[in-house]
């Protein structure tokens, strides 16, 4: 591969970019601080103000989904910037809501704007990050996504501050314009590495070695990711994880009490310790993706928490219990962080961003489904024990798929070809591989 001598933009700088755009960007998750100074203020419904985080999530994972060709097309500046646009008008538009006192303006800016600065935020940075650390995409893609786990430790108190010192309007307009300044100085850096750039010293294309890097197993587009089995198997793997995590977050503290006899405010604290294994997952089983291989990863997110799923009604001991918890939660977390590095692996790097987004719209439906299977699963039980069991099995589903993608991805690996070399005379052997 060519190396340029010319001047390159640091990389880790370009890490720190994406970081400081998904620590802006992850504070809605720090959304549940507002909830009751809004239902005190204003006497909506707790319902109501649920909602505009729930809206937020679902316009991250179309935006992103649409979205994700601008990003290809344009570059990561441009869509960074706009991203900053869509999120810094969201949140300060938030505030102008508060002063005409209207929870419709509310969905409008924090749920409609900031959901797409949301989305457009989320795959900027991570599809630069793996086009500049073919070597570490695991450690380049936990770390952005990092921040967006522990973004709401940072932003909550400040919130929460604020909200005292000058109101929750004022504290809209000061967030949205700190978050709009950030996501545009950092994309501000942003950019892909130079054509055939690699870091020095990697040669792709080596099979063994510490310096070598495996050569991406296709360069395909967005349109040509969808129509294979692979993309789909990505996607039902991350709908899965996500469900099954959102599932444990909705309903960590009664089950704390039920199972492990924990107090009140005992529960409380483990459901703020598990924001830490959430965002120590992302980092943590990312970088770890870099040594096993991300189908390997996979695989051992699902094996795990099937046994930590069935084994959480049994554990009466509240440490084992937490322990059980924080386990699920780091897998919830590394989901995120090693699905972009998978995707680059399998589908290359031409059009990470689009494939990025389409995969992401698994986010938006499990952010629907996870909690109604919840429901649904403790509405036919008189415990939780059906709602574990319900999914283990999805997860038990989602380990098979990470099997039968494993065994894809060694077909294509062994005929040796590459899909972006597809004519009319290899149609014939392509469909065989893939069949």
């Amino acid at each position: 591969m060519m190396k340029t001598s010319e001047k390159l933009k640091n990389r880790w700088l370009i890490a720190a970019s994406a970081v400081g755009i998904h620590i802006s960007i992850g504070s809605v998750y720090a959304w549940s601080v507002y909830t009751k100074p809004l239902i005190q203020k204003f006497g909506w419904e707790l319902a109501d103000t649920q909602f505009t985080f729930s809206l937020a999530i679902f316009f991250l994972g179309i935006s992103a989904a649409f979205l994700g060709h601008y990003l290809e097309k344009k570059g990561p500046r441009r869509s960074g910037l706009l991203a900053a646009l869509f999120f810094g008008i969201g949140i300060a538009g938030s505030g102008v809501a508060i002063y005409f006192e209207s929870i419709y303006l509310l969905y409008l800016f924090y749920g409609i704007f900031g959901g797409i600065g949301l989305g457009l935020g989320y795959i900027t940075p991570v599809s630069t990050l793996v086009k500049w650390f073919p070597d570490k995409r695991g450690l380049a893609t936990g770390l952005a996504i990092m921040g967006f786990g522990f973004a709401a430790l940072i932003s909550s108190p400040v919130i929460v501050y604020l909200i005292d010192a000058v109101g929750i309007g004022n504290t809209f307009f000061i967030m949205g314009s700190i978050y709009f300044v950030l996501i545009l100085v950092s994309s501000l850096y942003l950019a892909p590495p130079p054509k055939d750039w690699v870091p020095e010293g990697f040669n792709v294309g080596s099979d063994s070695g510490k310096k070598g890097v495996k050569t991406d197993l296709s360069q395909l587009t967005a349109n040509q990711a969808v129509k294979t089995k692979r993309f789909w198997y990505l996607w039902l793997m991350l709908f899965i994880n996500i469900s099954c995590g959102i599932a444990i977050i909705s309903v960590a503290s009664p089950m704390a009490q039920e199972y492990a006899g924990m107090s009140v405010v005992a529960a409380a604290t483990m459901v703020g310790i598990m924001g830490l294994f959430n965002g120590a997952g992302r980092i943590g089983w990312a970088t770890f993706s870099d040594i096993i291989g991300r189908p390997m990863m996979y695989t051992l997110f699902f094996a795990i928490q099937i046994v930590a799923f069935f084994l959480l009604p049994t554990a009466g001991n509240a440490f084992i219990f937490q322990a059980l918890i924080f386990l699920i939660l780091s897998c919830y977390g590394g989901g995120f962080a090693t699905i972009p590095a998978y995707i680059g692996d399998v589908f290359g790097t031409k059009e990470l961003g689009a494939i990025h987004g389409y995969i992401l719209t698994a986010w938006a439906a499990a952010g629907m489904a996870g909690p109604l299977f919840a429901a649904w699963a403790r509405s036919i039980s008189d415990n939780y024990n059906v709602t574990l069991y319900f999914f283990a099995g999805l997860l038990l589903i989602a380990l098979v798929i990470s099997l039968l993608i494993r065994q894809d991805i060694k077909k294509l690996r062994r005929a040796g070809l590459k899909e972006q070399e597809f004519t009319p005379e290899t149609a014939p052997v392509m469909e065989a591989v893939e069949s």
